[in-house]
């Protein structure tokens, strides 16, 4: 009997001690178990063999092993302990959430009606005031499905009365276990079993053709191999004859598997530079040493738009490549994800794999094989992908280190960007973070001398930097054009464009046609039912959306509040841009990039493709226009509202938009010819407008910096955003005081500020009313003490499940 330690895919603190009867030698750190937890069976992770002592206490048997090879390398479990210890996450869920989707076996419950249940239960429906939606569903249908019934048994109340409805002969509740979703794909293939065939004479005419074929089709591969689907396009009767040529020993049938193609349509080719500018060869001269003495070194790559970061990634990703090492590249969206593929395909090929949300989950599946198997060696994702299973990197790179999605803000609420730096230092391997426009925080730790600064101020071939005008939209006069978004300036630049056949983006960080919907009678506006938030008016689909929950309602709406049918909309998103600028320059052709035209990977790389191929003249889009791209032909760029984000509730909204003004002016002149930038504001005194129009990080650094010190905001400070939801706003109020006034009560010896009790910006969200209370202080073990405080003493309404409290350490946004 062997005792294991094992983390389990539940809400459990902590490890758990299991035993196992099978060899040694299958019982590897890395590989799923199926293990009993209370009633029910989960998965669990085997984390390593524990001494067989006397343990006072029962130790239960694992009920399964569901792996022969592990899904981690067994080096990567220190780096799952310490996310799990600092994120306040249960160790099991860490690794659940780091591996591919559909890998988590658990037991599952489904519900079916008796006959005597029939009458029974449809005599209480109709005695309910509120009729429930799950009890209509089961008399309906007779039964309720795993999903179904898992949402049910999460109410305590209604678990009690299933229970009961099961004893009284009502129900059948039964309990079986759920097999893993992501699986291998397999084919059936055949190969002869010798290299003579059997004469003729011997075989039927449908097997000697279905071997004549198998014969032309041998010469043009290297491998004798021949799918039988193929074999089956070509002669219709190959599949019967193969089964007989298997039975007389000719061919040998067998199962291999095959790996789910992320790419698609095979990137574009970038060619390499026939010589690199000083400041990469400087840039280089630095990374390469300590990739070759695989030693821990963090960078912080600081390189204007159009400098020739990626080229300092691809280079140094060679020569790691030469060491027999592996490469991480994180991005912080899917969209940046395939402009750097392409760059790295074009260098490396078939050693690059994609790990990120826009894969199937048999694609992530065959990624996340071709890694841990050593067929992979470099590997493209966004924030998920630091938890790749590579067991010696030997370069770990972040471009767009400054970039806010790096931070997963549902439940599981851990930074990828800081992860790779603790990634790095595990492993022990340099660490590039690369932007434009870095985080106040990265910069700051090169001032410290936590990272090593490396500069780069010129453009590739000295190209200039865009001129960036600022258009005050308080004193233009509206009467001069027809849309109120459009300054003549504007108008006029992207008129001269076209006649010149340059290329033109124009950015506003708002998708949809009009962000209001207001009733012109009694002013209310139109909200989500399921949120406090007002819906979204999409024209082209003729909805109103909530861009939180996804709730939507046909546009053509009364008033909820009075009834009346004059709505008015309000507002502007892409999408209204598009339209006006369609019917100004009718002849223009116009493409629009945000989520609504982009929803799969396929129609986002159709719309970048036309503008590569320059059949877009203009270009509208949301942030996602702004980072990484490379459109050589672009020589204007236009921001309708600089000021979208300066309002916003966030101590980080002057970093927010001096970064994405600073990112979208680099799209501007990238080629040969210069570029202009236009920045329409109501904000042109705002030091991160003017900062941003004169390409000067340090300036900005240095005011905002101060604004923080002030303040005592991070870098000066940790942060722990401690939220409150449910569905009873009271009990949400309650629950947010009464921990505030318990955390006030232990902060003061341990230096931490407490903020609030408030209600959260975004004050209902998915039918849940949310509170916050901000922690603060310099030292991160003493918030981590507080929160474990409050943690071990929930206040009544958390205890009771009425409401939940999440913590979230380092929030990346407040809202």
């Amino acid at each position: 009997m062997t005792h294991l330690e094992v983390a389990v895919a539940a809400p459990v603190s902590g490890t758990l001690t299991y035993s196992s009867t099978a060899a040694i030698s299958r019982l590897k750190p890395g590989i799923r178990i199926l293990v009993p937890l209370g009633r029910r069976k989960v998965t669990g992770y085997l984390l390593g063999i524990l001494p067989s002592e006397q343990t006072g206490f029962t130790v239960k048997s694992v009920t399964d092993l569901l792996d022969d090879k592990p899904l981690f390398p067994e080096n990567m479990i220190p780096f799952f302990r310490w996310i799990a210890d600092y994120y306040r996450y249960p160790l099991g869920e860490v690794i659940k959430n780091a591996l591919p989707g559909g890998l988590t076996s658990q037991s599952i419950r489904t519900i079916a009606l008796t006959e005597a249940g029939k009458r029974e239960l449809t005599d209480f429906s109709q005695n309910q005031e509120n009729k429930l939606a799950w009890l209509l569903t089961l008399l309906e249908k007779g039964s309720l499905s795993a999903a179904h019934t898992r949402k049910i048994w999460q109410s305590r109340k209604w678990q009690k009365q299933l229970i009961k409805w099961q004893e009284d002969g009502f129900l059948a509740i039964t309990e079986s276990i759920s097999e893993s979703s992501s699986k291998a794909k397999m084919e059936l293939c055949a190969r002869l079993c010798s290299d003579t065939l059997p004469g003729t004479d011997k075989l039927k005419l449908s097997e000697e053709k279905t071997l004549a074929i198998f014969q032309d089709l041998c010469q043009s591969r290297p491998s004798p191999v021949i799918p039988q689907k193929e074999l089956n396009r070509h002669y219709s009767g190959a599949g019967k004859a193969l089964k007989s040529l298997a039975e007389k020993g000719i061919i040998t049938l067998f199962e291999q598997q095959i790996i789910r193609d992320p790419f698609g349509e095979e990137p574009p080719f970038y060619p390499q530079p026939a010589k690199l500018t000083k400041e990469q060869e400087t840039a280089l001269e630095a990374i390469l040493p300590a990739v070759r003495d695989k030693k821990f070194s963090p960078f912080l790559l600081h390189g204007v738009t159009g400098s020739g970061k990626t080229e300092v990634y691809l280079q140094a990703a060679a020569e790691t490549l030469k060491l027999k090492k592996t490469v991480l590249i994180l991005v912080p969206e899917i969209a940046l994800a395939s402009q750097l593929e392409a760059h790295f395909f074009s260098r490396f090929g078939r050693q690059v794999a994609l790990l990120h949300s826009g894969l199937s989950q048999g694609e992530r599946f065959d990624q996340w094989g071709q890694i841990i198997n050593g067929d992979a060696k470099i590997i493209i994702g966004a924030r998920s992908a630091i938890f790749a299973p590579l067991s010696d990197p030997g370069l770990i790179i972040v471009d767009e280190e400054h970039d806010g999605a790096y931070k997963q803000e549902d439940s599981f609420r851990y930074q990828a960007r800081d992860l790779a730096v603790l990634r790095g230092k595990l492993q022990q391997c340099p660490v590039v973070l690369g932007s434009a426009s870095p985080s106040l925080t990265s910069f700051h730790h090169t001032t410290t001398g936590k990272y090593c600064l490396l500069s780069m101020t010129r453009r590739i071939e000295d190209r200039p930097l865009p001129q960036v005008t600022i258009i005050d939209l308080r004193t233009i006069d509206k009467n001069r054009t027809s849309h109120t978004f459009f300054s003549q300036e504007l108008l006029d630049s992207l008129r001269e464009n076209l006649v010149q056949g340059n290329q033109s983006i124009i950015f506003l960080n708002r998708r949809g046609y009009a962000n209001l919907m207001i009733c012109q009678d009694c002013g209310s506006p139109v909200k989500c039912l399921h949120c406090n938030i007002s819906l979204t008016l999409h024209k082209g689909k003729k909805l109103l959306c909530c861009h939180h929950c996804g709730y939507t309602a046909k546009s053509a709406i009364t008033c909820p509040s009075c009834r009346s049918a004059r709505v008015k909309e309000i507002g502007f998103g892409t999408e209204k841009i598009e339209e006006a600028l369609g019917q100004r320059f009718p002849k223009a052709r116009i493409a629009r990039l945000d989520r609504d035209t982009s929803t799969n990977r396929k129609n986002f790389l159709k719309i970048l493709k036309a503008v590569h191929n320059r059949e877009v003249d203009i270009l509208v889009g949301t942030q996602m226009i702004t980072k990484g791209h490379h459109f050589p032909h672009v020589t204007l760029v236009g921001v309708i509202w600089a000021d979208g984000g300066l309002g916003m509730p966030d101590y980080k909204a002057g970093e927010r938009t001096f970064q994405l003004i600073s990112q979208v002016t680099g799209r501007a002149g990238r080629g040969d010819k210069p570029g202009n930038v236009i920045i329409q504001t109501h904000q042109p005194e705002h030091y991160a407008i003017i900062c941003a129009r004169k390409h000067d990080y340090h300036n900005f650094y240095k005011q905002e910096l101060q604004l923080r010190q002030a303040l005592s905001f991070p870098p000066f400070s940790r942060l722990v955003n401690l939220r409150f939801a449910g569905e009873n706003e009271d009990k949400v109020r309650e629950a947010a005081m009464s921990t505030s006034a318990m955390a006030r009560k232990q902060a003061l010896p341990l230096h931490v500020d407490v903020l609030g009790p408030a209600a959260a910006p975004l004050s209902k969200l998915r039918n849940k009313f949310r509170w916050q209370v901000i922690l603060k202080g310099r030292d991160s073990r003493s918030l981590h003490t507080l929160c474990d405080l409050l943690l071990a003493h929930p206040v009544p309404p958390v205890r009771s499940q009425q409401v939940t409290m999440t913590v979230d350490i380092d929030p990346e946004n407040m809202m």
